[in-house]
């Protein structure tokens, strides 16, 4: 599939500027295995890269000015790089401007440059296509002029450039898109940075992304809230167990023996982000061990706590997820992203695909009235220069 992309924007980028790119660049979207809402909650993520990407094609111009061109929106913008990077009113364009600003401000200097590029990355499907946008960018003009930019670097840039733009972000999309490995999820510490690859051997299972269509409009409001009740219930912790700085320090048994101390909201939002942070754990075992059926198990376990305790699911993705339980072809699902719509995440038994993606499609259809869409993804290498 993404011979077909790689080739498709080559010519495209001959046909417009009359010359073969200099550069070529691949940068993918991400999953998360487990580890949802934890990011900001002092725990640990579990991403990886994978095979669906944007392709960049890059050359110098020899001027001061730059010209892109977003193949699959049909649109095109220039930028001056002698001027001040604003803000534009077309958003695309806004998270390649975010780039170019921090390439500067961080003392960076580069040129002219035509590029072109285009993506197989689902728009609106939590697989984190701006994260490839900024990290495919930014490796690209560091490979045609030259620029020593260390993956993490680059990685932070991107998250700074998303910010610049108005999305308050945290690092794990960028990361795992610049850091991905074939076969390998990413334990990474959202805090230090501190990262360590696992195996992600799935030979006996296809890992298959359900999107159910629906973004449902609380996300924003209720994720802040989140936020604001994990800090609460933390504060609680603090004041019982001094020696217990964040939630990583702090064991199911401690929470339950402070229950009655908590209103039990609060409670429930803290006692899953214990328990979330406990499974990472158990999943980066479980994955060294080559137990997927356990892995599958906690995919489960997770969407529970999501659901019940940290309530970000709503009825599509229960649906979803209470159907996979009760069929022998799937052996763990989950609601993978913030939540209140978009993707589950599945580990399907190989061979079963085509049977499992029918069933779905006409409960999801005969249930909600809406279309279920698949993505089929496999676990792949991070931004990349052909």
């Amino acid at each position: 599939m993404n011979d077909i992309l790689i080739q498709d924007t080559t010519a495209f980028f001959e046909k417009s500027f009359g010359s073969s790119p200099q550069k070529t660049v691949l940068s993918p979207g991400r999953i998360n295995i487990i580890g949802e809402h934890i990011d900001y909650n002092d725990g640990y993520v579990l991403p990886a890269a994978i095979d669906k990407v944007i392709c960049f094609a890059f050359e110098k111009n020899n001027s001061k000015k730059s010209k892109i061109i977003a193949i699959d929106l049909n649109e095109e913008f220039e930028v001056d790089l002698t001027q001040e990077v604003q803000l534009s009113d077309v958003v695309w364009t806004n998270y390649i401007l975010g780039v170019i600003k921090q390439l500067q401000d961080n003392g960076f200097s580069f040129e002219g440059f035509n590029c072109v590029f285009s993506s197989n990355i689902p728009v609106g499907s939590g697989l984190s296509s701006s994260a490839a946008l900024e990290c495919g960018m930014l490796f690209g003009i560091a490979a045609l002029f030259d620029l020593t930019i260390a993956k993490k670097d680059i990685a932070l840039m991107g998250q700074k450039a998303e910010h610049w733009v108005g999305i308050n972000c945290g690092i794990m999309d960028q990361f795992s898109s610049v850091h991905g490995i074939e076969d390998k999820v990413i334990k990474l510490d959202c805090n230090t940075l501190e990262f360590e690859y696992h195996d992600a051997n799935f030979k006996d299972y296809s890992l298959i992304l359900m999107d159910s269509n629906v973004k449902h409009s609380l996300f924003t409001s209720e994720y802040n809230t989140r936020r604001l009740e994990c800090e609460e219930g933390l504060l609680i912790i603090k004041n019982h167990f001094p020696e217990i700085k964040s939630f990583r320090d702090c064991t199911e048994e401690q929470l339950l023996s402070i229950e009655d101390k908590m209103n039990p909201t609060v409670f429930k939002r803290v006692h899953y982000v214990v328990k979330e942070i406990n499974r990472v754990i158990k999943a980066c075992e479980a994955l060294d061990n080559g137990n997927i059926e356990l892995l599958g198990a906690l995919l489960f376990e997770t969407h529970y706590g999501l659901s019940q305790e940290y309530a970000v699911s709503c009825a599509e993705l229960d649906m979803l997820v209470d159907t996979a339980k009760e069929d022998d072809s799937v052996i763990g699902s989950r609601l993978m992203g913030g939540g209140f719509g978009g993707c589950t995440i599945n580990l399907i038994k190989k061979g079963c695909e085509n049977e499992v993606k029918r069933k779905f499609s006409n409960l999801y259809l005969d249930t909600f009235g809406i279309e279920l869409k698949f993505y089929d993804v496999k676990i792949s290498n991070g931004t990349t220069l052909l």
